[in-house]
């Protein structure tokens, strides 16, 4: 069925593993849809070579209006919307698939500001988060007095930067980092992301005061483990509401995003679609 607000026309912002399966979706499954692929923009164009069709390969990111989208995806790399992300709300919708980015206070401020300049919308894929709503809900219900997220995989599966590209394991299973959410996104760009939609579920505790862990696990060759545990303030008893959900996530070996990742991001690229334009930042 094709969705109500048609056509769409979607651009694509990086051509790593998670955009080559949201053009291939565009591409097999966006006409019955209602949706319209009208570029893809990767930083290294060779990349797109065989598998694009040359007239939607865009080769400065800067002329992405002229192909007039109504939806942009980024998929390659925080930086992406550190530097683009305004720009890119002056002429259609924004999904961010890098939340890391958000971490940056300057950063989330330019994109609200734009967002409200020109009438945009910046959607977050909440990717791994498992129980997004559930967590918004309760926050919004003042039900919400901790958070905190562990992801788990093998260390090649990270993509480090800074201090933490320095860590070295301590044995077969060890603490990389664990902290504030906000200290972690500048050092695990591509690797906290589910820790920065949580953070932004849950805006009463925000980057700051929700807790990020990061595992490095020799075991994990082909699992990501992401554990998200929540608890809620005493109540006339004493004790406190509490939830932890497990998740373990395929991944081939290496890979920064897991299989059921790739999925969630096709239905959140969809749900966005069919939601309004308006101002300020919403995740789904």
């Amino acid at each position: 069925m094709a969705l109500d607000r048609v056509p769409q026309r979607v651009g694509v912002v990086g051509y790593g593993r998670l955009g080559q399966s949201l053009v291939s979706h565009l591409l097999t499954q966006g006409p019955e849809l209602g949706l319209e692929l009208v570029f893809v923009w990767n930083r290294d164009p060779g990349r797109m070579a065989g598998s694009v069709p040359p007239s939607l390969q865009l080769q400065n990111l800067t002329a992405l209006g002229e192909r007039h989208p109504d939806l942009v995806v980024e998929v390659a790399h925080p930086k992406i919307i550190h530097e683009s992300g305004a720009q890119i709300l002056r002429h259609a919708n924004l999904l961010v698939g890098s939340p890391s980015a958000l971490a940056d206070q300057a950063t989330q401020q330019k994109l609200l500001e734009a967002s409200h300049q020109w009438n945009h919308a910046v959607f977050v894929a909440r990717g791994a988060l498992w129980g997004t709503e559930d967590i918004s809900r309760l926050d919004a219900a003042g039900g919400l007095q901790s958070l905190r997220v562990t992801m788990a995989t093998h260390p090649d599966g990270f993509r480090l930067e800074g201090p933490l590209a320095a860590a070295h394991n301590s044995g077969p299973r060890s603490v990389l980092y664990e902290g504030p959410v906000r200290g972690l996104c500048p050092f695990a760009p591509r690797n906290s992301n589910t820790m920065a939609a949580a953070a932004l579920a849950a805006p009463s505790l925000g980057f700051d005061r929700v807790i990020g862990v990061l595992v490095a696990d020799l075991s994990l060759t082909n699992m990501h483990v992401v554990d998200v545990e929540l608890r809620g303030p005493p109540g006339a008893t004493g004790q406190s509401f509490a939830v932890h959900t497990h998740r373990e996530n395929p991944a081939q070996p290496g890979a920064v995003t897991g299989s059921a990742t790739v999925t969630a991001f096709w239905r959140s690229l969809l749900g966005c679609c069919q939601l309004p334009s308006r101002p300020g930042i919403h995740l789904c």
